[in-house]
């Protein structure tokens, strides 16, 4: 069976800015917009950045300890191949992005190993790219 594409509204302070990011950078092609928001094809998933500027401004952020990091709370991301993942890491720090984690394998040697980064959105929005070198660990347990 295939995976049915998810949908996700996230904040944005700035839509050229999302369009930006999300289009040039991320590679995202960009759907339907209007002047309130815009969506993207987040590999086949749907994902839409609405103008929400007090909602950007709140910054409702917040961490949880994983692996020896703190891991931004709330997130979103992908789950990529391996290559891709390495690519897109690649294509985020030529373009200046900054990683919340940078790069790196987290639970090396243990269920669930999995390659990941953090960065951020114009706005602010964490997103987690993560990849397995077994994509059967995606939920392995202990």
């Amino acid at each position: 069976m295939a995976l049915p594409p998810f949908h996700l509204a996230f904040p944005v302070d700035n839509l050229e800015a999302a369009r930006d990011f999300w289009g040039r950078i991320m590679r995202c092609p960009e759907g339907r917009s209007s002047d309130d928001w815009i969506d993207f094809d987040f590999h086949g998933h749907q994902i839409v950045a609405h103008l929400a500027p007090d909602v950007v401004a709140r910054g409702l952020t917040g961490t949880n300890p994983v692996d020896g990091h703190d891991v931004p709370v709330p997130h979103f991301g992908l789950v990529l191949g391996l290559d891709e993942w390495k690519a897109l890491a690649e294509r985020l720090a030529e373009a200046g992005v900054h990683f919340e984690i940078a790069p790196h394998v987290r639970f090396e040697g243990q269920s669930g190993e999995q390659a990941t980064m953090f960065f951020r959105d114009p706005a602010g929005n964490a997103i987690e790219i993560k990849a397995f070198a077994d994509l059967g660990q995606l939920f392995a347990r202990d």
